[in-house]
């Protein structure tokens, strides 16, 4: 099994005939991903890639049946894109747009909380690499090869450090079960928190690595989680142990602007609810395959 993506997922693509749209549509179609259709608004009725394109994501969803989409629109036009699809059903939006205005999300988070939960529409992102189900799925930008099936699960607020970890896991012989990028924005659409329940839940993950940065609570909040529900070890790492505070690193939440922000603070809470914490980036791969050693 996998969480939120795999080979049966009807994926629409939104921003289809642009530029990244249709480079990354070749990709992921290239890995096995079940693309149905785009969106690009006056350009329905035609084909692209092969797939039909369409107006609206409503129209696309008529008449696919899709429930999954990945967002490639101008940061001005994200939000509502988003929108239009969690209204016409798509149980799971991954938005890879950098610079979405945090107003405008904060608008999109409004707006998906109208829905009852059974209704609901997930969003991973935005400004992240997407998510990977190995041999399965991909709904990202991530660079497939480095990629094997298996057991352990990834989370992680950073793109590049995810494909780190799965290139040093593979290199090990240890596979991944599902990666997945939840964005450095500091206002984003699902939490660490969201996905190691999900992980929890996949009897097919065995172990999850959750990758953090500097700033914001998220790490210390899902930390606590795993030591009173979760039954599978967690390998943890936090990135940014030489920034300054005050300095934004990179992503637009990696700022360090209160207590517990700094990724020192932060591997010690880590640390405190019972996670391995990997002592680099270098030794993701290494400290992964140790706990799952300890655990035969």
């Amino acid at each position: 099994m996998s969480i939120l993506i795999d080979e049966k997922s009807k994926i629409i693509i939104q921003g289809f005939t642009g530029d990244k749209g249709t480079f990354h549509a070749k990709e992921m179609i290239a890995y096995g991903s079940n693309v149905v259709g785009g969106v690009t608004p006056g350009k329905g009725g035609s084909k692209h890639l092969g797939v039909p394109v369409f107006n609206t994501v409503k129209d696309a969803v008529e008449a696919t049946g899709a429930d999954t989409s990945i967002t490639f629109v101008a940061p001005a036009f994200c939000a509502d894109a988003i929108m239009e699809a969690a209204d016409a059903g798509i149980r799971l939006v991954c938005s890879i747009t950098d610079g979405i205005p945090a107003q405008d999300m904060m608008r999109v988070k409004r707006f998906l909380l109208r829905y009852p939960k059974e209704r609901r529409t997930m969003m991973v992102g935005p400004n992240c690499a997407g998510i990977i189900s190995p041999g399965k799925a991909m709904l990202g930008i991530m660079p497939g090869h480095i990629y094997k099936q298996g057991n352990v699960g990834i989370v992680s607020r950073s793109g590049t450090l995810g494909y780190e970890a799965a290139a040093q896991m593979k290199t090990l012989g240890i596979g991944v079960s599902t990666s997945v990028g939840i964005g450095g924005d500091p206002i984003n659409g699902s939490a660490f928190l969201d996905h190691l329940k999900l992980f929890e839940q996949d009897p097919d993950t065995h172990a999850v690595v959750m990758i953090g940065e500097i700033g914001g609570p998220q790490e210390a909040e899902a930390s606590a989680w795993v030591k009173e529900n979760m039954s599978k070890p967690v390998v943890g790492y936090v990135a940014g142990l030489t920034a300054p505070k005050g300095r934004r690193m990179g992503h637009a939440g990696a700022i360090i602007s209160a207590a517990g922000d700094s990724a020192a603070e932060k591997s010690e809470i880590m640390k405190s609810f019972g996670l391995t914490v990997a002592p680099s980036a270098g030794e993701l791969g290494s400290t992964v395959a140790a706990v799952l050693a300890r655990t035969r």
